[in-house]
């Protein structure tokens, strides 16, 4: 058995360690703050759940943007769901020219008997295409809310920037359709069309 230190010693001794302990607990807090801007960009740069935001400056794009016909983007569509949704594109792929305007539509079903409030997140690959397609309407700009075993079809109006490399052929965009935490309200409610006021 050690003999204790005397109480100076451990005065000295506690404070520290109580010394260490304060680092350890702000360098914790930190990095917990840290965190959201380091997710956010690794997301940006993978192009892996990167929040969508409307951008203004897609709709002038599309409308000074010549169609390039000599060249064809097959472009597939994937859902992932995380919750009680089905959710499903209307069709698999599309064959688009870069610059063209071209709409799909999404379908979502709440399979809950209650109202419940959800979030698309996309995710594009490869991740060279995420800064070449251009979303002028999209449910995934917010959050949407459907009524108990409520269906709603959503459309996606895009267009693939001509300047997408010439070595991408097929861009894949992923939706994951999520519920968000109950007592939060969403941004804007579609109406039963699924067309934006």
């Amino acid at each position: 058995m050690t003999p204790m230190p005397p109480a100076p010693e451990r005065a000295r001794l506690n404070l520290a360690t109580l010394g260490k302990l304060c680092v350890l607990v702000t360098l914790m807090f930190g990095f917990g703050f840290a965190m959201i801007p380091i997710y956010k960009k690794i997301c940006e740069i993978t192009g892996i759940n990167f929040l969508t935001r409307e951008e203004s400056g897609n709709a002038e794009i599309a409308r000074n943007t010549q169609v390039d016909t000599s060249r064809t983007i097959t472009v597939e569509f994937d859902a992932n769901r995380q919750g009680a949704w089905q959710f499903k594109p209307e069709r698999r792929s599309i064959d688009v020219h870069p610059g063209e305007l071209v709409t799909v539509e999404y379908e979502l079903i709440n399979g809950q008997a209650r109202e419940m409030s959800g979030q698309a997140i996309p995710s594009y690959a490869p991740a060279v295409s995420a800064e070449h397609f251009r979303k002028l309407e999209c449910f995934c700009f917010r959050q949407q809310t459907l009524g108990p075993n409520e269906n709603r079809r959503f459309p996606v109006v895009f267009m693939v920037d001509p300047r997408l490399p010439a070595n991408v052929s097929t861009i894949t965009l992923s939706y994951t359709f999520f519920e968000v935490g109950t007592g939060m309200q969403p941004q804007t409610r579609l109406p039963v069309t699924g067309r934006e006021i």
